[in-house]
């Protein structure tokens, strides 16, 4: 026990000792000193009085001039070794040192046992069981004295110490043993720096007193106001050791220190086997573990740790070398290396928490223990890393991980059980096979409950063993880096305030610096340069690492400073120490620490992998970082991290790297690996500038999949030059983050009510402008090239989808103790986007299928396209808290190209065994252009930024201009068109049938539905709005009011033979496009395409040569009009008009198939463009005839070169300068929702019945119309039929197979009306849904098996198995495919049917087939206003005939049944004979002359049904025509024969009887010469729709007929036969009166002014072909006509010079009874002739 106040306790002393001095007065022997002493019980106590009484008594024994004197003898005296020999041995047991202080209690330090050994030579001090302690309150006069171990709290523990000092060597060793313990705290440290400051305090009074001056190290009045911290070991400047070299050595075993930043926080540190030396200026230190726990966690572990401080590195100095700029040459610097470095932080961990309670205990000891700052610091040393593992690890929620791994045990269970199951089923069958019925049932049943029990059992077993052999997963975010080294050196020319702030200048140019300058909490500036071997960083246990880097060497500046805060930045934090101090205070700089860097960095592989599959276990991440730091006390609202790396890094970063590597995950499978998209950058030199990124290198993009489309490179992009600028849109300069003053709370300013204060308000991005640049016009070896398939556009929607999906909310809300506000996407900083592209040649392949081979290829050479887009956020309705939806609108694009070439591909063959494009793959020239510029504008954009001009009704969003076009349309770019749309129609069919949303209930109001009346359909057999006069029998009324009045009306018109129309305005005016295309209801110029000098070359199917369509000028304009209701329906229309000015049309004259050019014929811009005033001054413009219709025009077949330097044949102009509009309407239900809610439901009205009759029929029916006004033509019979070859297979071609569409629709509508439960329909559509589900599935699961077969036979390429394997693999692919489209039909027409039957049960009507249920479908109309037709001799010069037309108008209207009707209207016609030396002028013309735009010359009417058989079916055929004139020769008729129907020989005799007639023309074969039938190769199908009605097969000349590509078999034939006949069910022509004049040949008998009256035919169930119908005509016609004839002859005789008009009036006047005789002589002298004169020739008959 030691009393407080007893300042020396020794309980034993024992002292030996002895003295021996030499007898001579040699200097060569010593005096020897020994003692040996040993002390038990020691207890000194140190305190004020003792220190007071000491000093009182100490200089009674101690004069002040001896004590000086002996002062200065020891250093003399130590100086000579050989003067003592000494040696002692010391030993003290139970030694307690006190030092009392009155206001903090007292210290004591225990010593168990003191041993000293010391001689001349060394000296050894061994401790044994040392302690210190506190006690902080003495309450007790006594305080117990006990053995180290059982001092309770002590602040250090050390169980063993040895120091040894070799005074020869200067050396100093010390070795301390197990257990050395240090548990610090602030309060201990006011303690031992109480007493510290007590115990120096105590000297100095007692040196004082015995007359010593104050120490030099603490001055007497410094001593109490600015403590001091021990000496270091001086140093020289230059790094020299001093003088007088200590050398010194440390061996720790064992040690921990723990330190309390605060009360529940804490920070230990626990070393083992440390080893310190210091020799000659060199410290060296080696741990093999070395770890640092945070709060009982242990987070830094560090093994196999060296540590050097060296007067020199010769390691940096020679990567000072690498620096010429260096001015310091050598310098001292630290090495540390350690073979591992571990960082691990556990799972919501606040690391943030006692890492701030450290740093400002840390500020708080610099503060009590500060010094006076050097005038001149010195150079800071160098420092040398390296690490040869690291690895920083973020713990995961064992939750979380024992879930997964449940899931996947379970999952693997539920496969095995269903193992065993099936194992249990077939021992069972093998039971009831063997014992039959005598197998009782309960055994059975015992049987299954026991496998159930069993599989239980087996996984709580396997469950419980789940974590026997293999570690739990514990890793959220591991980073590693390996052979990491890193070298930090520092220099004169950037050290000090001054320079540092020059290099800040020089880095961050960009930022402005304060006026009033900067100042500095902290500032360093180094040249670093280092190296990592590998750099990888890993979510949990995904196969991908989210970081790849190899082979990283970075060089270049480093600065860090942290900006001096104003007392406003200053935020105050509370140390606790206790009494009697109380809490201390530590100002803490609230600016954070920024980075400047100017870096240069090379790498050799550089992967980044990202998908939104990992945003899930990156929000953790994010919560994990977030608890590093501890957020800033100021109030305003955290930075987001694209900010916050603005305000935080400063300066550029160059990176080259060999290999850069861009995964896009697009799969919501964390663990997949196949399903990616992929930019691959070869050579890519990285430039990050402030507010800039440059990418320069080689760019791939690849679309990863498991299926035959993998490494498919769809974009090829070389030496590429990407530039991405980033305008952060702030309150101030963005880069002026000098400026950002951070406030702590009690120095806030005011701010309005309702707003709150924000320190960065100025700094702080409100959104961002991204504007991306790339440049590909550098040089090259190859040009860009973009390769797609329709399986790679479907997929990147997949991969959108996935990419712009909504993730959840992670480890948010109240249960997870997280109610920070979310953080906000990039992708929502957007405001504005623009992309601009520049390059000097594309390449793009488009492939529709992989089987087929069938695509599209575009190529360009210069080319530039801008596009700029911007970004709204909409909120989202309701109560509930929401994510703002996204919103992109593209305000801005343009679009320059030139030289642009379009290309269709075809292949014959299907893919390849190893899945590569046929090479010998078709192109056909499809179109090209010289340049394209393309603009598109917003409607805010056209309004602010576009003045309307002149004339213009508005903007357009779009707007297209070409300059020389240059298109071809032939049968192979048709087959191929149609196969690309086809293609994509039915992928979209199926993307549409089998969302969730196709079977959603039909929202009807059905309170209006019950107000509405019933009204009646449309009528089979009603005709178009245009013809409003129905002549023909059979044909309803158009209303049912007002039909007397109709009937009258048309009573009154048949003595006139014309038809009339019903509006008096012009006949283009009524045409239903016209009508459609109006402009009052327009919300939307879309479209507006400007075409300068553009041709179009057709070619036919079954004939040579082709024809050229040119203009100089067109225009294209698309409208879209507000959506209205049509009938029941909500509609929405769109028009297209098209105006072409300057049109022209040229064609081949005949040639043979030998003679053909293999080059695509073009023309000449000189030829297209339209002359005003055009001289000719050359042969060349003389031989081309002008502008004239006629004229050979000489055409290129290089666009390059002019036509004199080709030899190129010559074409006609078969139509000249004139002009055409088109106008096109469509419907569609797709209404854009805004406008919808916006348009009012029908008003239903009394009169609604009688209304429909009128309108309802016609509906919205889309339409196409033609008009051209004045046409001049002229056309050869070769041109003539190569344009009904190109209007039947190119223009008039439709889609095949409707019929049968069409019958598969009607029995599911019968299927649906005998079933009419709505829930077993939808049931059916389920059904068939998941069949068509399960069908893709397998496909993809074949592509994926395919996949990896092909992978395996990339390696074993000659394995046989593995070959038949992939054989039949693609054998079930394609018969999955073949079903998948079978059941995918079927699907669509049972959803279709299905809604149409549910809006008809809504609106209570039947359901079935009645002719009142057909509906236009579609409707064309050509019409042109005067057209001049000459018809020309073979050489396209010599005139035949010309024909005047006017006022000519076709319309063809398709119903839904798939029948249709055709409509000719003629107002005026007449016909001249350009033939020489023609009698008659003037062939054909009406008698009446042209009275009004209301009269018709001829009118035909035509119903189409569907073809059967191949034959085209005319249900209804009817001819009108006024009264003509005609004047006819046999030369004149001949050559019109042979230029209609070449190839065929009108003057054969046709059979006698009518039955032999008829079958002869049923099979369409002729009697005499059988005609070569010629297939049209048409690979979809042999349907050709209504283009059966201008068939001319059988007339097309042998000169102009291709030769069959293949033999010609029976079926060809067949099929042959069927599309030259027509079956005709009913045909009527109406009488026509007729004025015929004819002159036949030499020898024949001549006709002059017959009046004559065709009778009216009518025909049954007729199989003709269109010759055979003018043959039937042609016959019945002369027998109606022979006895017309012979009347004429016999009464016109005596009467031969009566005038013309008066030969109708006789006829009329004429008696019954005359009439009778007159149809005698008719029947006798007609015969009579007839058998008397067989060789002459008659206009009704031919030469025998």
């Amino acid at each position: 026990m030691h009393v407080w106040g007893e300042a020396l306790i020794l309980d034993s002393l024992n002292l030996q000792g002895s003295y021996n001095q030499p007898l001579g007065m040699s200097s060569a022997q010593s005096d020897t000193l020994f003692l040996d002493c040993t002390i038990r019980g020691l207890q000194v106590e140190l305190s004020d009085t003792c220190t007071e009484c000491l000093a009182r008594v100490l200089p009674l024994f101690c004069p002040r001039p001896g004590g000086a004197e002996l002062a200065k003898q020891p250093p003399s005296t130590s100086s000579e070794p050989w003067g003592l020999l000494w040696k002692v041995d010391l030993k003290v047991e139970d030694v307690n040192l006190f030092t009392l202080s009155a206001l903090v209690g007292a210290l004591e330090l225990r010593l168990d046992t003191l041993t000293v050994l010391g001689n001349a030579e060394s000296c050894t001090v061994s401790v044994q069981g040392m302690v210190l302690a506190l006690v902080k309150s003495i309450m007790e006069k006594m305080q117990p004295c006990c053995k180290a171990p059982a001092i309770p709290n002590p602040v250090a523990n050390l169980s063993m110490l040895s120091v040894t000092y070799h005074s020869s060597i200067r050396s100093l060793e010390v070795q301390c043993g197990e257990g050395l313990a240090v548990l610090w705290s602030p309060p201990d440290h006011m303690h031992l720096y109480h007493h510290t400051l007590a115990t120096l305090q105590c000297h100095e009074a007692l040196r004082s007193a015995l007359g010593h001056g104050p120490s030099p190290s603490l001055p007497p009045e410094s001593a109490a106001s600015h403590p001091t911290a021990p000496p270091e070991t001086p140093l020289q400047p230059d790094g020299s050791p001093p003088k007088r070299l200590l050398s010194l050595s440390l061996e720790l075993s064992s040690a921990k220190l723990t330190a309390f930043v605060s009360e529940a926080n804490y920070i230990s540190l626990a070393a083992e086997r440390t080893s310190v030396s210091w020799h000659g200026g060199a410290l060296h230190g080696y741990c093999p573990e070395l770890a640092a726990g945070f709060d009982g966690h242990s987070i830094f572990s560090f093994k196999e740790v060296e540590v050097k401080l060296l007067p020199e590195l010769e390691e940096v100095v020679l990567h000072r070398c690498a620096f010429p700029t260096l001015r310091t040459l050598r310098n001292r610097g630290w090495a540390f290396s350690f073979a591992s470095v571990s960082i691990e932080f556990p799972y919501q961990y606040d690391f943030s928490r006692t890492l701030d309670a450290a740093v400002g205990v840390q500020k708080w000891l610099k503060g009590l223990h500060r010094r006076g700052r050097p005038g001149v610091p010195a150079l800071p040393p160098d420092l040398l890393l390296k690490v040869t593992h690291f690895s920083w690890v973020f713990l995961d929620d064992v939750f979380e991980v024992k879930l997964r791994d449940n899931y996947e045990l379970m999952k693997d269970e539920s496969k095995e059980s269903a193992k065993r199951l099936q194992l249990l089923d077939a021992k069972v069958a093998a039971l009831r096979k063997q014992h039959g019925e005598l197998l009782p049932a309960r055994k059975i049943e015992e049987l299954y409950a026991s496998l159930e029990k069993k599989n239980i059992e087996i996984y709580i077993q396997r469950s419980r063993r789940l974590y026997a052999n293999t570690p739990m997963r514990r890793a959220l975010l591991t980073w590693s880096m390996a052979h990491l080294e890193l070298v930090a050196m520092a220099d004169e020319s950037f050290h000090g305030t001054e320079r540092v702030l020059e290099q800040m200048r020089d880095v961050d140019g960009v930022s402005p610096f304060p006026t009033e300058g900067l100042e500095m909490v902290t500032q360093w500036c180094r040249m670093v340069k280092g190296r990592a071997g590998s750099f990888f960083v890993r979510i949990r246990d995904y196969p991908r690492y989210l970081f790849e880097i190899r082979n990283w060497q970075l060089s270049g500046r480093l600065i860090g400073a942290e900006q001096s805060g104003q007392a406003c930045s200053r935020r105050r934090q509370l140390l606790k120490l206790g009494l009697p101090w109380g809490d201390a205070t530590v100002e803490r700089n609230m600016h954070p620490l920024k980075f400047y860097h100017d870096f240069h960095s090379e790498i050799s592989q550089f992967t980044i992998v990202w998908g939104p599959c990992w945003d899930p276990a990156w929000t953790l991440i994010s919560q994990c970082v977030d608890l590093l730091t501890k957020p800033s006390e100021d109030p305003s609202a955290p930075l987001p991290w694209w900010d916050k790396s603005r305000l935080l890094l400063h300066g550029d970063w160059h990176m080259d790297v060999e290999q850069a590597n861009l995964h896009q995950l697009a799969t919501e499978d964390p663990y997949n690996t196949t399903e990616n998209m992929h930019w691959e950058w070869s050579h890519l030199s990285f430039h990050w500038k402030p507010g800039q990124f440059v990418f320069k290198g080689n760019l791939d993009i690849n679309v990863r999949t498991a299926s035959k489309y993998d490494d498919c490179c769809f974009l090829h992009l070389p030496d590429l030059c990407m530039t991405l600028d980033l305008q952060w849109l702030c309150h101030g300069n963005p880069h002026d983050h000098h400026g950002v003053v951070l406030r702590s709370p009690e120095f806030l300013p005011e701010v309005p009510a309702g707003q709150q204060y924000d320190s960065y308000r100025a700094f702080r991005s409100e959104n961002l402008n991204l504007s991306i640049r790339m440049d590909l016009t550098r040089p090259k070896h190859s040009q860009p090239r973009i390769l797609l398939y329709s399986s790679t556009l479907r997929w990147m929607q997949n991969f959108w989808a996935t990419w712009t999906s909504v993730t959840r909310p992670i480890c948010r809300g109240k249960l997870f103790n997280n109610m920070k506000p979310s953080k906000k996407k990039l992708g929502q900083h957007y405001k504005q986007l623009s992309y601009t592209a520049l390059f000097p040649r594309l390449q793009v392949h488009y492939w529709a299928s992989f089987a087929q081979q069938r695509g599209i290829q575009v190529e360009c050479c210069q080319g530039h396209i801008f596009t700029r887009a911007t970004q709204r956020l909409i909120p989202q309705a309701g109560t509930v808290m929401r994510r703002l939806v996204s919103e992109w609108s593209i305000t801005q694009m343009v679009s320059d190209l030139s030289q642009v070439t379009v290309h269709l591909m075809a292949s014959t063959c299907d893919e390849n065994a190893d899945h590569r494009l046929d090479t010998l793959v078709k192109k056909t020239h499809l179109l090209s252009l010289s340049s394209l510029a393309y603009q598109r504008h917003s409607n805010r954009t056209a309004e602010e930024e576009l003045p309307l001009r002149d004339g213009d009704d508005g903007f357009h969003t779009h707007q297209l201009h070409l300059v020389d076009l240059r298109a071809s349309w032939t049968t192979m770019n048709r087959d191929i068109a149609f196969g690309l749309y086809d293609g994509y129609k039915k992928a979209a069919v199926l993307k549409r049938n089998l969302s969730t949303e196709v079977l959603k209930g039909l929202k009807i109001d059905t309170q209006l539905q019950a107000k509405k009346l019933k009204r009646g359909s449309l009528s089979a057999h009603s005709i178009p709005a245009r013809v409003t006069v129905p002549i023909t029998s059979g044909r309803p009324e158009r209303a049912s009011s007002g039909g007397a009045y109709m009937l009258q009306k048309l009573i009154e018109e048949t003595d006139k033979f014309v038809v009339f129309t019903e509006e008096e305005s012009g006949a283009s005016e009524q045409l239903c496009g016209i009508a459609a295309c109006q402009t009052d209801d327009i919300y939307n110029r879309n479209c507006l395409i400007e075409l300068v000098n553009c041709q179009m070359v057709l070619r036919g199917a079954e004939t040579e040569g082709c024809v050229i369509v040119s203009a100089a000028k067109a225009q294209l304009l698309q409208c879209q009009h507000h959506p209205a209701w049509y009938g029941d329906t909500l509609k929405q229309k769109t028009s297209w008009t098209c105006l072409l000015d300057g049109m022209q049309y040229f064609a081949t004259t005949e040639s043979g198939p030998t003679e053909r050019e293999p080059g695509q014929l073009w023309l000449e811009v000189k030829n297209i463009v339209e002359h005003r005033q055009r001289s000719l001054d050359s042969v060349q413009e003389l031989m081309e005839s002008g502008q004239a219709v006629g004229g050979m025009v000489s055409t290129t077949t290089d666009w390059n070169q002019p036509s004199e330097a080709q030899q190129t044949q010559q074409v006609q102009r078969i139509i000249s300068h004139c002009s055409c509009r088109m106008y096109y309407i469509s419907y569609s239900h797709d209404i854009d929702p805004e406008l919808a809610t916006q348009i009012k439901p029908p008003e239903t009205s009394a009169n609604q019945e009688k209304e429909d009759l009128l309108k309802k029929q016609e509906g919205a029916v889309d339409t196409f119309t033609l008009i051209h006004h004045d046409l001049e033509i002229s056309t050869n019979p070769a041109q003539y039929a190569m344009i009904l070859d190109i209007v039947n297979n190119l223009l008039l071609h439709v889609e095949p197979k409707r019929k049968e569409h069409s019958e598969k629709k009607q029995r599911v509508r019968f299927q649906l009306e005998i079933s009419s439960n709505p829930e077993e329909q939808c049931s059916s559509i389920l059904h068939l849904q998941e069949a068509v589900r399960q069908h893709v599935a397998q496909i993809r699961q074949l592509e994926k098996q395919m996949y990896s077969n092909m992978k395996s036979l990339q390696d074993d390429s000659k394995n046989e198995s593995l070959l038949d394997l992939n054989h039949r693999l693609r054998q079930q692919l394609s018969q999955e495919k073949a079903d998948l489209q079978l059941e995918s039909e079927e699907l669509n027409i049972l959803i279709r049917c299905f809604k149409d039957f549910q809006l008809q049960r809504a609106n209570k009507m039947e359901l079935r087939k009645q002719p009142e249920d057909v509906s236009v479908a579609r409707r064309t109309e050509f019409y042109f206003a005067q057209a001049r037709w000459r018809l020309t001799e073979e050489d396209g010069q010599l005139g035949i005939a010309e024909l005047e037309l006017q006022r000519f108008l076709y319309s063809k209207v398709n119903k839904s049944d798939d029948t249709a009707e055709h409509l000719l209207e003629l107002g005026w016609v007449t016909m001249n004979n350009l033939l020489p030396n023609a009698v008659y002028k003037v062939v054909l013309r009406p008698q009446s002359p042209c009275q009004s735009g209301r009269q018709l010359a001829l009118r035909i009417f035509s119903k189409v049904r569907p073809p059967v058989g191949g034959i085209s079916i005319k249900e209804h055929f009817e001819v009108n025509v006024v009264p003509l004139t005609i004047q006819l020769t046999h030369q004149f008729f001949h050559r019109m024969m042979g230029f209609f129907f070449p190839g065929r020989n009108v003057e054969e005799e046709e059979v006698g009887d009518e039955e032999d007639k008829s079958k002869l023309v049923t099979t369409g074969i002729p009697v005499v010469k059988p005609r070569q039938l010629i297939v049209a190769d048409d690979s979809l199908g042999p349907g050709k729709g209504v283009a059966q009605g201008l068939n001319r097969t059988s007339g097309v000349r042998r000169s102009f007929r291709k030769a069959p590509e293949h033999p010609v078999d029976d079926i060809d034939k067949m099929k042959e036969r069927a599309a030259m006949n027509n079956s005709f069910i009913y045909i009527k022509i109406p009488q026509v009166p007729l004025c015929v004049s004819y002159k036949g040949e030499k020898n024949s008998v001549d006709w002059g002014d017959l009046n004559l009256v065709l009778p009216c035919l009518e025909y049954h169930n007729k199989t003709w072909t269109w010759l055979d119908f003018a043959m039937a005509v042609k016959r019945d016609s002369r027998k109606a006509l022979v006895a017309q004839v012979i009347k004429e002859k016999l009464r016109l005789k005596p009467a031969a010079g009566a005038e013309a008009r008066g030969k109708l009036e006789s006829k009329s006047d004429a008696p019954i009874q005359q009439q009778e005789e007159y149809e005698k002589a008719r029947l006798l002298i007609g015969l009579s002739v007839g058998d008397k004169n067989p060789s002459k020739k008659s206009i009704f008959g031919r030469r025998k």
